[in-house]
């Protein structure tokens, strides 16, 4: 029984897709726009553009950033706003929300721009184990998109898959 151990994954058909691989390194921040309140809480135009202007932003060089409200905070919508007009000069990219909404948005930019045409007609599995965070919206994106192309989708490892799609014959 000493043969040659053989990887038949490898030599198969199988098309496996690893949505880690579409995770953007890069720092990711999450900025409340409390840290520019008067007491965390109360928006005076006047010190909130003083406090805007004068900060240091140099500080959010190319990083990924989720500008945040806590719902407790009313502030007007133009706020954010402005604050985003500071931040978008020097970040890679900037969203209104938390960082699961930042990794969200990540991943659908990328999921957008995706060629799924190598894909007609295979045998395809999404990745499931990851070491990076994937939101499960980017799984279920791809999930949607491959659909209409693919012969046959699952989910999971290649030892322990779960089948998600198979084409009508």
């Amino acid at each position: 029984m000493a043969g040659e151990i053989i990887n038949r994954v490898a030599g198969s058909a199988l098309q496996v897709i690893d949505l880690e691989e579409f995770y953007l390194d890069g720092t990711r921040t999450l900025l409340s726009i409390t840290d520019f309140l008067d007491d965390g809480v109360l928006l005076r135009e006047q010190s909130f553009r003083e406090r805007l202007s004068s900060h240091d932003w140099t500080a959010y060089k190319d990083h990924f950033v989720a500008v945040h409200c806590p719902e407790d905070v009313l502030v007007p919508q133009w706020a954010t706003l402005l604050l985003i007009r500071y931040l978008q000069p020097v970040t890679k990219a900037v969203v209104v929300g938390t960082i699961d909404d930042l990794e969200r948005f990540l991943f659908t930019e990328k999921l957008a721009v995706f060629d799924i045409t190598p894909y007609k007609n295979g045998l395809v599995m999404i990745k499931g184990c990851a070491n990076k965070p994937v939101p499960q919206q980017a799984m279920g994106i791809l999930t949607a998109k491959l659909i209409p192309v693919v012969r046959k989708l699952s989910y999971g490892e290649a030892c322990s898959s779960v089948p998600l799609y198979s084409k009508p014959k």
